[in-house]
């Protein structure tokens, strides 16, 4: 009986542990972040809360811009509630290939890897609601679909219970 419980508990937890970005180390295009997030993006997109239900839309502008291994990403949010928003983001290449990231609202540091098209992008959101700031973890996952098109699924949670998912699709605008 015990051995029937602990099997049952280590599938059960594995069903929990979400894919790694290396699975899409084979797909293309190829996503290189500083070419990418370089210039003036669009992003469009929405919050729907866990019963899938819309909340919020929104459209944000996206000025990025690299030197070396450091990034900046200012982002602008126009939501379709008549609210704005900014976020800037710094973001570092880290040795192996990998991300760091950082801004005003991000507890502590974001982390990413990416692979073939794909980033997964890691954090915690200081989230405001009614009054009050949460804790939110993101987990988003974008895939590059050609050099001007991003999709973005974030998937929001707080001690390990969905909350709901942020889909946004990024639009690199032509060079000047």
């Amino acid at each position: 009986m015990k051995t029937l419980l602990a099997t049952t508990l280590c599938l059960g937890l594995a069903g929990c542990a979400s894919p790694g970005v290396e699975q899409y180390k084979a797909e293309t295009p190829a996503l290189d972040l500083p070419t990418y997030l370089n210039g003036t993006l669009d992003a469009w997109g929405l919050f729907q809360d866990r019963s899938g239900e819309v909340k919020k839309r929104f459209h944000v502008v996206i000025e990025a811009r690299w030197e070396g291994d450091t990034g900046v990403l200012d982002e602008r949010f126009a939501w379709s509630d008549g609210s704005t928003s900014r976020r800037v983001w710094t973001l570092t290449r880290q040795p192996d290939g990998s991300y760091r990231g950082r801004a005003d609202d991000v507890i502590g540091e974001a982390r990413g890897e990416v692979a073939g098209n794909a980033l997964r992008w890691r954090y915690v959101l200081a989230l405001p609601v009614d009054g009050r700031v949460y804790r939110v973890d993101f987990d988003d996952w974008m895939f590059l679909m050609d050099e001007r098109t991003m999709m973005n699924r974030s998937y929001m949670s707080k001690w390990g219970f969905r909350l709901g998912e942020v889909t946004l699709t990024f639009v690199r605008r032509p060079a000047p």
